[in-house]
């Protein structure tokens, strides 16, 4: 819609800026009046009642106008040269990592760009690195200066080197932002405990346990074990603050635009550092609203949607994610819905396939994740997944009960198998893992443990079985080349690539230790990694596997986020395989989750509209002829096949 009233606005700050609109900011000046009245819009669907409204609007017109201006020549070309949708391309591979764990300081990362250069992995998503209390980090999720560099990682400027010789290289820089919470270390926490009542309403705070205990009342325990309740009290000005996570991190107020503007402004000063994506921790939980859970509410939605404008119109060559670990129905809506579609989050993670593999891998049966396609298959055009096998996170079974009972199983008693299979409690479990975040209400609970060992390999190695050490790696590679294969932006996580089992070091390290999570969060051991160069050992075996998917993904453009996946009917239950299709291109990818030979028949593949004779195995090398119907290709166990019709 156009509005002459915003118009005129825009123009009138727009002027007393000194933005040249007709000559060289004149891209920036169309991109805005694109936007305008969608961002006024939106802000007023959230503040309209505020008696500040009109006034801290021009605050968001006036924070996008700075952030163009303080935009470098550099990141203002490369906003004109990224293609529209960049991020849908199969030649981005990325790697998560804590830097101090990966090799010491940020610094120290220059010497590791050959490495990634070697395995093929071009974008980088740097752990949190702003400063966070040691004690008290959630593992950098607790902020107390989201501008300051943590010392223990070394400085802003050496952040700057660091993404500048990443842009030298072509590799992209991916950071996080907590949006939901600061630390109580922060400026404003420290502030607000000092009696301001300014920042006092830049959270949730109360006088009395009135209104926490009707919170708490249908808001859920985020961490029952170790962080029980939404509501920690400050002695010092006798009230109690929103603390949904732990008591440590308090919860900003977003029903305060002076909140908005504040972290709207934040997100400008990471996208001109050269930040390429943003990952917006916990977007879910970012509006709270008595007697609901107090996530994935409307609102959330509203602010990631008003956030997304901003940036297009004043950095638009940084995409956002949006962390949202949720139903696969709720993650679905953070890409934006009816007018709005593909327009909030660029990407999101895709944790029900991930945690559906993990499914597949334990029980040998692919029913429930084929069952659950339906629902992510609705992923818009434009959007991408972050794709991915194991995390810095726990694994969350989050897909819903009526895919499990679909296939015929008790929901209650999978769930349970599976908790009891990863955690190494059934008998004859090959995987060593934890439970985490365990309910004592409802049983509920997530995986902790390593994609290594919860394939098997920490224990094949303890009972020195080659056979078995063999079988685990061929199921790691399999589950990476299941999820590169997919769609979206395959992220490795550190350790990976070379087979690093559970690190439980954590346990000697009290700010850790109460947190089985850092089991899988590696200390590298570079002359482990090294091994890697010598094909005969496990490291050598896993990186050159994990490198050759990559060479593999990037040669092949129908692997591109085109929405072009079919899931395929391969008439065998220990079988998940989908095709990629684009015109009259067509490459099958095949995937065995049984530790036996898996047999499918030929008519798989000509289900679909072509009858393909002749198919080539971009991963053996292989030729393969089709046969008739009634014959078969025969899958090894853990095996997979990337078949491109010929």
């Amino acid at each position: 819609m156009y509005s002459t009233d915003i118009h005129e606005q825009v123009n009138e700050l727009l002027l007393a800026k000194k933005i040249d609109v007709a000559k060289k900011d004149n891209l920036f000046y169309t991109r805005f009046l694109a936007n305008a009245y969608t961002i006024y819009e939106l802000y007023m669907q959230l503040y309209k009642q505020h008696l500040n409204a009109k006034e801290t609007f021009k605050q968001v017109i006036e924070t996008i106008i700075n952030a163009y201006q303080n935009r470098s020549a550099i990141l203002k070309k490369k906003d004109i040269n990224k293609e529209q949708n960049w991020f849908l391309s199969n030649e981005i591979t990325g790697m998560s990592l804590y830097v101090d764990r990966f090799c010491g300081k940020l610094i120290d990362l220059n010497d590791k760009l050959n490495y990634f250069k070697e395995l093929g992995v071009n974008l980088l998503h740097l752990m949190p690195i702003f400063e966070s209390p040691q004690e008290e980090s959630d593992g950098g999720y607790a902020v107390s200066d989201f501008r300051k560099v943590n010392e223990h990682f070394g400085t802003l400027n050496d952040l700057q080197i660091i993404q500048n010789k990443m842009n030298d290289e072509n590799m992209y820089l991916m950071l996080d932002i907590v949006l939901n919470h600061t630390s109580h270390h922060h400026e404003w926490a420290n502030k607000a405990r000092q009696g301001d009542k300014k920042y006092q309403e830049y959270f949730y705070m109360f006088d009395d346990r009135r209104l926490p205990d009707e919170f708490d009342k249908s808001m859920p325990d985020i961490f029952p074990e170790t962080a029980p309740g939404n509501f920690t009290y400050v002695k010092e000005i006798n009230k109690w603050v929103m603390t949904v996570f732990h008591n440590y991190q308090w919860d900003l107020n977003y029903s305060n635009p002076a909140v908005f503007i504040e972290m709207l402004d934040t997100i400008f000063f990471y996208s001109n550092l050269g930040v390429d994506i943003l990952r917006i921790d916990a977007p879910a939980f970012i509006w709270k609203q008595l007697g609901t859970t107090s996530q994935n509410l409307p609102e959330a939605h509203t602010i990631l949607r008003l956030i997304k404008h901003c940036v297009q119109t004043a950095t638009p060559g940084m995409a956002l994610l949006g962390e949202a670990i949720v139903a696969p129905k709720e993650i679905m809506k953070y890409f934006g819905e009816g007018r709005f579609t593909a327009k909030e989050c660029d990407f999101a993670y895709n944790a029900t396939h991930m945690a559906l593999q993990w499914d597949a891998i334990a029980t040998g049966d692919t029913r429930v994740m084929l069952y659950a396609q339906e629902e992510i298959l609705r992923k818009p055009y434009g959007t991408s997944w972050i794709t991915y096998t194991r995390c810095h996170d726990d694994i969350g079974l989050g897909y819903d009960d009526y895919m499990i009972q679909r296939v015929g199983f008790s929901s209650y008693e999978h769930r349970k198998f599976l908790k009891d299979y990863f955690s190494g409690e059934f008998p004859g479990s090959p995987a060593k893992g934890a439970l985490f975040g365990v309910n004592p209400k409802t049983q509920d609970a997530r995986i902790s443990g390593s994609l290594a060992s919860l394939c098997g390999l920490e224990k094949a190695l303890s009972e020195n079985d080659e056979y078995d050490i063999e079988l685990s790696i061929q199921k790691i590679i399999m589950m990476q080349a299941h999820s590169f294969l997919i769609g979206g932006v395959p992220m490795i996580f550190y350790g990976d690539e070379v087979g690093y089992t559970n690190d439980y070091s954590y346990l000697n390290d009290a700010g850790k230790s109460y947190d089985n999570r850092w089991m899988h969060r590696p200390v590298i051991d570079w002359n482990k990694n090294e091994k890697r160069k010598d094909i005969g050992t496990i490291e050598g075996k896993i990186f050159s596997s994990t490198q050759k998917l990559i060479s593999i993904r990037k040669k092949l453009s129908i692997i591109a986020d085109k929405k072009n996946i079919t899931w395929l009917t391969p008439h065998n239950i220990h079988v998940a395989g989908y095709m990629r299709a684009w015109n009259s291109e067509r490459t099958y990818c095949l995937f065995n989750f049984s530790n036996k030979a898996a047999y499918v028949t030929w008519y798989t593949f000509k289900e679909h509209g072509m009858r393909p004779k002749t198919l080539f195995d971009h991963w053996t090398n292989q030729t393969f002829n089709v046969g008739l119907d009634q014959e078969y290709l025969i899958i090894e166990p853990y095996g997979f096949h990337i078949l491109e019709v010929k």
